[in-house]
């Protein structure tokens, strides 16, 4: 039996994809590693069959396509044989003491019959070029190592989100939940974490530092430069977020409070980097995106416009658009991560 399927969406990744693979098979053959090559020109996909051949019941190989990272994790979901599942980067890695904790739990679990939908683990922003790192932790959100519901939660912090790198579904919540992520499109990853939320009623946070998230790569999709580069591809997964909220059939209202937040923080996101553009076609298209929130749940959009920090990115009058950016490149100053 397969406890945990890790999906590793690969795309010309040769010159790190064996360090993420080596760390995922510490977990032995309790876990089952899901290379998918998303049409790679390097090396990377003779060294996914290199891995299959070498441990034929632990590793894969799947060659697609190029379909980008969400295509990538469609196919590793759909061949996922795992109770759990995971995608990590290819250019990430994940704690081995961490992932012996994450497995140990998930084994007991199964072995007494308790039911777990999601995990919440840690994640640590490692910045090698800076020699930085900086820990993401839920200490104060959740309860340490104990099955909880959303009504268990306290708010989340600032820098708190329940982003793909900390989370571990059950498999079959992300199955029911239809979760099918855009092809070629970057920040899909906020859809991955969020779609699936008002499915998941039992939730255990293990306080570990399970994954680590390799930052500062010139290229790297979170790059200022690249993310203003990619702003449709930004705008158009802002608008699938806000979508979510709208198949909530889950009565905790913090969970609402939640998916409002996430919903807040890629308008937010999405809204600054606009501003920085600072065309009129850009505007235009921040002026849009809100509407879109207001088409979509016009409660939604009063609540954001008036009760969150998206709010902010949306002040009216060119002192108010100065403002924001004057603002957000403050905050930038306080966390030295790129």
């Amino acid at each position: 039996m397969k406890y945990l399927t890790f999906a590793i969406p690969s795309y010309n990744s040769e010159d790190y994809l064996q360090r993420c693979v080596d760390s995922l098979l510490k977990g032995g053959d309790g876990v089952e590693i899901l290379i998918v090559d998303d049409g790679s020109t390097d090396h990377s996909p003779a060294i996914a069959d290199d891995y299959a051949a070498k441990y034929p019941n632990i590793v894969k190989a799947i060659h697609q396509k190029n379909a980008g990272h969400g295509g990538a994790v469609n196919n590793g979901l759909a061949h996922a044989t795992g109770k759990y599942f995971k995608v990590v980067d290819s250019d990430d890695w994940l704690d081995e003491k961490a992932l012996k904790s994450v497995l140990a739990h998930i084994k007991d679990w199964d072995k007494h019959g308790q039911n777990v939908d999601m995990l919440v683990c840690n994640y640590v922003y490692e910045n090698h070029y800076q020699h930085k790192s900086f820990v993401v932790n839920y200490r104060h959100v959740f309860p340490n190592d104990q099955i909880c519901g959303w009504d268990d939660t306290k708010r989340f912090g600032v820098t708190q989100y329940l982003i793909m790198h900390s989370l571990i579904f059950k498999t079959a919540i992300l199955r029911r939940s239809g979760v099918k992520l855009p092809e070629h499109t970057f920040y899909v990853d906020n859809l991955f974490a969020d779609q699936p939320l008002p499915l998941v009623h039992k939730i255990c946070y293990l306080d570990l530092d399970l994954y680590r998230y390799f930052i500062g790569r010139a290229d790297q999709s979170i790059n200022e430069d690249v993310m203003i580069s990619r702003i449709d591809q930004q705008i158009r997964v802002t608008k699938l977020v806000a979508d979510c909220t709208q198949h909530n059939d889950n009565p905790s209202s913090k969970l609402r409070t939640y998916l409002d937040r996430s919903v807040s923080v890629m308008l937010a996101v999405s809204s600054v980097h606009l501003l920085l553009m600072g065309t009129d076609e850009a505007l235009a298209k921040r002026h849009a995106m809100w509407q879109y929130v207001k088409t979509v749940d016009k409660h939604l959009y009063w609540r954001l416009r008036l009760h969150s920090v998206s709010a902010w990115t949306y002040l009216p009058t060119r002192l108010g658009r100065f403002l924001t950016v004057t603002g957000y490149r403050a905050s930038r100053l306080l966390v030295k991560f790129q």
